[in-house]
């Protein structure tokens, strides 16, 4: 069950849809302000129901919200999807050990680990990290306190889990991938997974325990950034071609179709960001 919540913005109305706080719950869902666990910057996440989800902005180019007699011209809406909180978490447990070169880092409780300063949200998140970042630490208990260390070995067991997870489920989201080979459907499904993690060290790690090539992010947004130059290009070049060979006398040459329209699954969603809360 799900609920719609309009969310009345600076400048326009927004739509945020967000799971039922009566369902499974009776607290109110809380709007935290957290690190993205790539970027660092401050984004806005949604905390319902010991969950984190996180705020995905949707707009197409056309597109009003009729609301009873009012109708709203941006077309927009926020919608929250659960994401794991050990990707939340992992830059903050990493800190928190204070690892220098072969040094394993220390062991330290959970208030002290949440405790980030400028980011009074992670204090709402003890009894959630509480339950799962065993997974992916070492812990001690003396007395009836509990300390933790991230381990490493565990994370890259953790997030190969993830990435084979993902890798078994795009065929069935996307045909796409179903008519690649499974090595590029894996290094795909490593650079969704990527999107949460830092590069260095996670997602260098993450590649080399998977015995892949590693790819820097960057460079491939900027190859992305400069393919459309080369395909016009391309094109082009085809088009001149064409109109050559259409001049030839007793021939005609069929046009290839040109699918329009097709989007990545990937594209149609982007993050909420701090401004947009």
């Amino acid at each position: 069950m799900s609920s719609t919540v309009w969310w009345e913005g600076t400048e326009k109305t927004r739509v945020l849809i967000a799971p039922d706080s009566g369902c499974g719950g009776n607290k109110p869902g809380e709007l935290l302000t957290l690190r993205h666990p790539k970027s660092e910057n401050g984004t806005c996440f949604l905390f319902n129901n010991e969950m984190i989800q996180e705020l995905q902005w949707f707009k197409q180019s056309y597109g009003s919200w009729f609301l009873g007699d009012y109708i709203s011209e941006d077309g927009s809406l926020y919608m929250a999807t659960p994401v794991d909180p050990v990707f939340i978490l992992l830059p903050i447990f990493d800190e928190a050990r204070m690892k220098k070169g072969e040094d394993l880092g220390k062991f330290r409780q959970l208030d002290e680990i949440l405790f980030v300063e400028g980011y009074p949200g992670y204090q709402h998140l003890l009894s959630l990290a509480e339950k799962c970042m065993e997974i992916v630490c070492q812990t001690q208990e003396v007395g009836s306190m509990k300390f933790y260390r991230l381990d490493n070995s565990k994370v890259l067991a953790w997030l190969s889990c993830k990435v084979y997870c993902l890798k078994k489920s795009l065929p069935e989201l996307d045909k796409n991938y179903a008519a690649q080979d499974e090595k590029q459907t894996l290094i795909d499904a490593v650079s969704i997974v990527g999107e949460y993690l830092k590069t260095e060290p996670w997602l260098k790690l993450l590649y080399d325990h998977l015995g892949l090539k590693f790819v820097d992010p960057t460079m491939k947004e900027t190859n992305m950034e400069n393919l459309p130059t080369a395909n016009m290009n391309n094109m082009a070049s085809s088009n001149s071609f064409q109109e050559k060979a259409n001049k030839k006398p007793g021939k005609q040459t069929k046009q290839a179709k040109v699918e329009t329209g097709s989007k990545n699954i990937r594209d149609m969603f982007s993050r909420a960001c701090k401004k947009k809360c």
